[in-house]
């Protein structure tokens, strides 16, 4: 697995060119597996599943459709991106997001913070001091040819009012949460120690 980090926002078209020609590189063999670490300037992605009435307010950002799997989200500023372009073993796809869900779990972890998976909801959720239980991280997925690109997005320190123009995921009742608003001040270098960390045991 190489590893491949940009300092700046990436603009989402630009950052999709770039991963979906990795990905063919991956599937002729002339590359290897790759995880890059990123972030967006403001905008809304819609993945296969996105309903229209989740997108509160299409002029607030740019919209831009992923192919990936998984309904309305929102990446900025603040937001860690990874995404992970990896030949998929035995072509297991679940295997695969039970391996991204367990990443960044034991990435919290390692923050003292208790990530857990929802049978009924993708992501991973955390109980917050002032909203109760909320969202912390997003995944979405997109597979070709068995390889499986797309990836993950941590919550560091993002405008959490970004996300009042989407439901983020279809997910009405229940918030979306950061690092630093559950108290852990993190600096984006640091988070990238730890996945880099914990990945050595998991993707």
């Amino acid at each position: 697995m190489q590893w491949k980090t940009t300092k700046t926002p990436v603009p989402y078209p630009k950052a999709m060119a770039q991963m979906e020609a990795r990905v063919e590189e991956i599937i002729a063999g002339k590359a290897e597996d790759l995880t890059w670490l990123l972030e967006h300037p403001p905008l809304y992605t819609s993945g296969t599943s996105s309903k229209a009435e989740d997108l509160i307010n299409e002029q607030q950002f740019p919209v831009y459709e992923a192919g990936r799997g998984g309904q309305f989200t929102y990446h900025g500023p603040g937001q860690r991106v990874a995404y992970v372009m990896k030949k998929l073993e035995h072509q297991d796809i679940r295997k695969h997001v039970q391996q991204l869900e367990e990443w960044i779990i034991q990435t919290l972890h390692l923050l003292d913070i208790k990530g857990e998976r929802r049978k009924d909801r993708i992501g991973i959720w955390v109980q917050d001091p002032k909203l109760g239980e909320a969202k912390i991280a997003a995944i979405g997925v997109r597979v070709k040819k068995w390889v499986a690109y797309h990836g993950i997005a941590i919550n560091v320190n993002p405008d959490l009012s970004h996300f009042s123009g989407i439901v983020p995921c279809g997910i009405r009742q229940f918030g979306v949460t950061s690092l630093w608003q559950m108290g852990k001040q993190i600096e984006m270098n640091e988070l990238d120690k730890k996945l880099k960390s914990t990945a050595q045991h998991i993707l």
